[in-house]
């Protein structure tokens, strides 16, 4: 057999085996940019993000940077966030890589959809829900609600609450 006949079933079967796209109604109204403002950790926040599907369109990746700069010049928060379909669990899944969590089973969380909602959840080790995070839809006003919450002993403690408007294009 030749090499290109065993390269060409390579990659045809390589080929075969790719998910299709992850189609989503919700997530493509994520898609763009925005200006993230309000309150996070007790502070007045902005952040910048931009939204775009990434990998084949098999994940939505976000990419949030905050206006406010630490001491060194650079963005006080930076992360980048990567939503896609767990097809075993149906249900989305999301990992949040930051400039202050490590990699580990806490930075994955998981949601069921509603008609304009995400409502992630993460878990400790235990299993327990640790922390909350609410992506809400609006329609008319074509922004997105994120309500962010510390959960102790089943308990929501407030974290953040903040609003996702469209950047507006430069003139």
């Amino acid at each position: 057999m030749s090499r290109f006949l065993v390269f060409a079933i390579f990659f045809a079967s390589v080929a075969a085996a790719q998910r299709p796209p992850l189609n989503s109604l919700l997530l493509d109204r994520l898609v763009g940019e925005w200006v993230l403002q309000g309150t996070i950790a007790g502070k007045q926040a902005t952040h910048d993000v931009t939204a775009e599907w990434v990998a084949n369109h098999q994940y939505l990746r976000l990419h949030e940077v905050s206006r406010e700069k630490a001491a060194d010049g650079k963005p006080q928060y930076d992360a980048f966030i990567h939503i896609g379909w767990n097809e075993r669990k149906k249900a989305y899944s999301l990992i949040w890589l930051d400039s202050f969590w490590g990699i580990d089973p806490e930075a994955i969380g998981t949601a069921v959809a509603g008609p304009n909602e995400l409502l992630f959840v993460w878990k400790d080790e235990r299993g327990a829900v640790s922390f909350s995070n609410d992506f809400r839809y609006a329609p008319k006003t074509d922004s997105w609600q994120w309500t962010m919450d510390n959960v102790v002993n089943g308990t929501k403690k407030p974290f953040g609450t903040v609003e996702l408007t469209r950047k507006k294009a430069a003139s």
